[in-house]
């Protein structure tokens, strides 16, 4: 790796983790936005798995909530695992199926999630139990095949738990769940095509202390600045970088 590939990968997954730190969810989409502008997707994807499977899974068992996040987020569960697979088998990896429509779609989905985020219109709560199902299987499934094409896992994951009304508390435990469940199918699937080997091990490893050390750096900084000031610019920040990565995709793929 030459030193301005390993600056890049640092300086990403430091950022990266910092929003992790200071919001609970991001590291993956931020990760995926950035690498992606070097890197086809599946590349950035298998990069991504170690350090968001580490943060994910602390995320995921500090807190008194599991046991009750598992019960009731189980067909969500099932879901991303069933989606993902089903992508594997539809539309195969980014880097082997998709090709630069797999960045274009990254982009886009970060344009969405930011336009989400800054509208910030919530979902209806699934109250009763025919409905948290079918929302729950339906968001999963839909995650997964979005996980199989791009390696993000964001959406529509992060809408559907904000829908659920949880104790905040709760809803950080409950996205460490659904991110570590989405991160090791993920882990699956490139493991699978061959992308998840051991030649990714000094990536993996710098791209995991740049990404804890952003996640520790993220829970300080949390206490100094005021929430809707920092999302607002968060979301402006994956908007800016969502439309990038579509133009300058279209813009290699000769679509414009």
């Amino acid at each position: 790796m030459d030193p301005l590939d390993l600056t890049f990968l640092v300086v990403v997954f430091l950022v990266a983790g910092l929003v992790k730190g200071l919001l609970g969810l991001g590291l993956p989409l931020i990760a995926m936005g950035l690498m992606s502008l070097r890197l086809p997707p599946a590349e950035a994807a298998a990069l991504v798995v170690v350090p968001s499977l580490v943060t994910n899974i602390w995320q995921m068992v500090v807190g008194p909530h599991l046991r009750m996040l598992i019960g009731r987020l189980t067909p969500m569960i099932a879901g991303i695992a069933l989606g993902t697979w089903i992508g594997a088998l539809v539309i195969g990896t980014a880097a082997h199926k998709a090709g630069g429509a797999a960045s274009a779609l990254v982009g886009l989905l970060l344009a969405l999630y930011a336009l989400y985020g800054l509208v910030g219109l919530p979902l209806p709560n699934p109250v009763r139990v025919p409905w948290r199902l079918t929302w729950g299987l339906g968001s999963g499934l839909l995650t997964g095949l979005l996980t199989a094409a791009t390696g993000v896992f964001t959406l529509p994951t992060v809408p559907y738990l904000q829908s659920l009304r949880l104790e905040r508390d709760a809803l950080i435990q409950a996205l460490g769940l659904a991110f570590t469940v989405s991160t090791l199918a993920l882990a699956a699937l490139l493991r699978g095509s061959g992308h998840l080997n051991g030649d990714l091990g000094l990536g993996a490893g710098i791209a995991l202390a740049a990404a804890l050390s952003g996640t520790a750096a993220g829970g300080i900084v949390r206490r100094h600045i005021p929430p809707a000031r920092f999302r607002r610019g968060f979301f402006l920040f994956l908007l800016v970088l969502g439309v990038v990565l579509v133009f300058q995709t279209a813009l290699k793929s000769g679509w414009i």
